[in-house]
């Protein structure tokens, strides 16, 4: 069986997430983040942000146009204890079940939860089972 390989920080700069009401969603992802131990940063009125993922009001400078709709985020998890504490603060601070903690048949290993956000949005954490990274993650410095 041919092994899969995957390379994680060369497609996504960064992701703007519009929200209806920031501090219910900062809540929300406070939470979400604090179970699996992404720090955040900014706290203004109208943005605060994650690694690539940027919140904001949809009054922010940085996501004028239309408004869309539903959007689906997969963040990385580091064994499936992350997944499961990310689905339980995801529950106690507002998000909806979507799926359950537990396999999926996507590919072996593929161990994963889904909660809806406050905005509707489908939020995972995914652990794709043990594996060697050459790195934790990539560090850019300007």
């Amino acid at each position: 069986m041919e092994k899969k390989v995957l390379h994680r920080g060369r497609l996504i700069d960064h992701i703007g997430l519009v929200v209806r009401d920031l501090a219910v969603s900062k809540n929300f992802y406070s939470a979400v983040f604090g179970a699996l131990k992404i720090p955040m940063g900014g706290s203004d009125e109208s943005n605060f942000w994650a690694d690539e993922l940027f919140i904001s009001t949809s009054d922010s400078d940085e996501v004028q146009g239309e408004l869309t709709g539903r959007h689906h985020l997969a963040f990385q998890a580091q064994d499936r204890a992350m997944v499961d504490a990310f689905y339980q603060a995801a529950l106690a601070h507002g998000g909806r079940d979507n799926g359950a903690p537990g396999e999926r048949s996507y590919h072996p290993g593929y161990y994963a939860a889904f909660v809806l956000d406050p905005d509707g949005n489908n939020i995972e954490a995914v652990f794709h089972g043990e594996a060697d990274r050459s790195a934790a993650s990539v560090r850019i410095a300007f």
